[in-house]
């Protein structure tokens, strides 16, 4: 760990495999990905290192973010790492960001889900902490598990 790194801590109710499915399945990483009323689509999952990661995201006013990044490690049901600082086939970015480390450990019936933000550079780990990281991830790690729950198995 470091001081470049934003890290977030939950335990949740759900079991990692099905953590795993709402981070692996476009369909449901576009119902928790973002905080409501933000809606997330147009996601490709490419689960594979050097797979590509992306999605859109639309903000109430209409405005539009994409984001576009790939896998970097895919350790099912366990760990994934994604950047926007690769593009697909790890390709260089013309703007990074960030590279977000996920991981999921059983624990009792639920699982101790952490997310960590890796930064490059101070400014850039503060200008995602002013941007609301630990609410907005907070926020998110909530639709997560409540989502997560509903599933079967």
């Amino acid at each position: 760990m470091s001081d470049l790194d934003l890290i977030l801590t939950r335990q949740l109710n759900a079991s990692p495999a099905r953590v795993w499915r709402c981070w692996t399945e476009p369909h449901l990483l576009e119902q928790w990905f973002a905080p409501k009323p933000v809606i997330v689509s147009h996601v490709v999952i490419d689960l594979r290192p050097g797979g590509e990661f992306s999605s859109r995201m639309t903000l109430p006013d209409q405005t539009e973010m994409p984001l576009m990044g790939c896998y970097l490690v895919v350790e099912p049901e366990r760990r994934l790492v994604f950047t926007d600082c690769l593009g697909p086939g790890f390709r260089p970015s013309p703007a990074p960001f960030f590279t977000a480390e996920v991981t999921l450990e059983p624990e009792g019936t639920g699982t101790r889900y952490t997310a960590r933000a890796i930064h490059g550079k101070k400014e850039t780990r503060d200008q995602h902490e002013q941007m609301g990281f630990f609410d907005g991830w907070g926020t998110v790690a909530g639709q997560l598990d409540a989502l997560a729950q509903t599933l079967p198995g």
